[in-house]
């Protein structure tokens, strides 16, 4: 597994960002995106229908958009893991410390129940008392699956030899990792053709 040092080369293409619940998986994925000049597809929107149902065009919309040369995405959702594994080229694994997943995953839960933030179409947040009543609510999935992310990333290193793997504990390493993106596109940009 590989260090927010770490050189990439080449650079990454085609990329996943894994980690629990809350973690800041979208918002990483998008400025990774930003840096590498690639879209940015949140793979929720592909997944949640209204009512939160599962869209039937899913898969089929998963298979669309990482059939194209360049791409970024969030690496979730079983029945689509091991097609976006098959066709990313680096993983960015956001391993943060159980303390700072939580308190991310619990304020962003609470401004968008607040707020009544619109989400993929027109779902919102449940009330908050449903953590209580409900076992798929968001802030239990944060917790319960926690240990799960930590078993399933690693299972990948074997199984994938094609996929760079790299970890970041810390918000600091994500920044690091990022500007390191950044600082090399710019390079190849400017680099003369061969």
């Amino acid at each position: 597994m590989l260090g927010a040092d770490a050189v990439l080369d080449p650079p990454p293409r085609r990329v996943l960002v894994a980690g629990t619940a809350g973690v800041g998986k979208t918002t990483t994925a998008g400025r990774i995106a930003a840096a590498i000049g690639a879209p940015h597809t949140e793979i929720d929107g592909l997944y949640h229908g209204p009512g939160w149902t599962v869209l039937p065009t899913f898969e089929q919309e998963v298979r669309r958009v990482t059939s194209a040369p360049t791409w970024v995405s969030e690496w979730q959702y079983r029945s689509v893991r091991a097609l976006l594994v098959e066709r990313a080229d680096t993983l960015v694994w956001l391993d943060l410390p159980r303390r700072v997943a939580f308190w991310r995953l619990l304020r962003r839960t609470l401004r968008r129940r607040l707020r009544r933030t619109v989400l993929w179409n027109g779902n919102v947040e449940p009330p908050l008392w449903t953590f209580l009543t409900r076992r798929e609510h968001i802030l239990r999935w944060g917790i319960a699956t926690r240990n799960a992310m930590r078993e399933q990333v690693p299972a990948l290193v074997p199984d994938a030899p094609h996929l760079r793997v790299v970890r970041l504990r810390s918000q600091r390493e994500i920044e690091r990792f990022v500007e390191r993106l950044v600082v090399g596109t710019e390079y190849n940009r400017r680099r003369p053709p061969p």
